[in-house]
């Protein structure tokens, strides 16, 4: 078998009906929905299956229904392949890390689920603060950290933008106080980005400007028991493999400010030789990326029954 690894997706990759083929299909899923709903106080499979995409965007909506979505593919995967499915890395974008903690033992689900449900809430108030997000396609990491810095040194209100998240080559998302971000945005055009796109957040997420919740959700984390992992996971802020609960908590702690190095995460893995990586969750955005970054590996994406059957035959 080649070495596995799985990644799991955060905030965008959300959907109406996301899980619900697989709930229809496997009982270890409706039982994490069942287990869901009862630690949320809410029928988290009528918000994953029947919500709007106007529902689905709220934050504090999104970050548990992905992270349960994500895990209960996890949980599928297990009951038709076997537990004789041993991950050699495992990694999430943003939100997503939380289920690759989760699916690797470093946190219990119901802890996991209550510390994205915090982390949405948190997130959420921090819409009060004004910020926002752009995509910058066609430009070099390098390009747009020097257009950041441009225009943090026009801005004439103080004004912060910074790199939130490197995704793939040519594909970054800067974030930050409204002025600052238009500046930046200006700047990227002018030497050649091909298309600007805003992002439909409430808030500047993975930028200084969430400091002030990032302090409130590090007496959370701080307060949540963590295990060793049974496998290294990709840590976002640094892209560095970390396994022990000291180095987890330091990571949590640090994400919700920092950037997203999702680009170096992929290369590490690729390091590693890993020849098939799960996406594990709605949609099949990081298959997308993994591709633009380690053609080498075979992406599979299970985002339904059928997803999930291509997987196993193929593993």
């Amino acid at each position: 078998m080649k070495r596995l690894g799985l990644i799991f997706p955060g905030q965008g990759a959300q959907h109406p009906g996301m899980g619900q083929a697989l709930w229809e299909r496997f009982s270890s899923v409706r039982d994490v929905f069942a287990r869901a709903s009862d630690l949320l106080h809410r029928d988290l499979s009528q918000q994953c299956f029947e919500g709007t995409d106007d529902v689905l965007r709220e934050t504090d909506v999104t970050q548990p229904a992905l992270y349960v979505v994500g895990y209960a593919g996890w949980c599928a995967l297990r009951e038709l392949a076997g537990d004789g499915l041993t991950p050699v890395v495992g990694a999430g974008h943003s939100l997503g890390e939380y289920t690759a903690l989760a699916a690797a033992g470093a946190l219990t689900f119901a802890d996991g689920l209550q510390l994205v449900a915090e982390r949405g809430r948190l997130m959420h108030r921090a819409a009060t603060i004004p910020g926002t997000m752009l995509a910058i396609l066609g430009l070099s990491v390098e390009q747009v950290e020097a257009a950041c810095v441009t225009a943090t040194r026009q801005s004439e209100t103080g004004g912060v933008v910074v790199i939130a998240n490197d995704n793939a080559p040519g594909q970054v998302v800067i974030s930050g106080t409204p002025d600052a971000v238009a500046l930046a945005g200006t700047a990227a055009r002018d030497v050649g980005a091909r298309r600007l796109i805003p992002l439909a957040t409430s808030g500047a997420f993975h930028s200084p400007l969430l400091e002030p919740v990032a302090k409130d959700f590090k007496r959370v984390i701080d307060a949540t028991p963590l295990s060793r992992a049974a496998w290294p996971i990709i840590a976002n802020s640094t892209a560095r493999k970390m396994q022990q609960p000291d180095d987890i908590r330091d990571e949590l702690s640090a994400q919700l400010c920092a950037r997203v190095r999702w680009v170096e995460s992929v290369r590490q893995i690729a390091a590693d030789q890993v020849g098939t990586l799960i996406e594990l969750g709605p949609g099949q955005v990081l298959s997308g990326l993994v591709r633009r970054i380690a053609p080498a590996i075979e992406v599979l994406s299970i985002g339904d029954g059928e997803g999930l059957d291509a997987a196993v035959a193929a593993l």
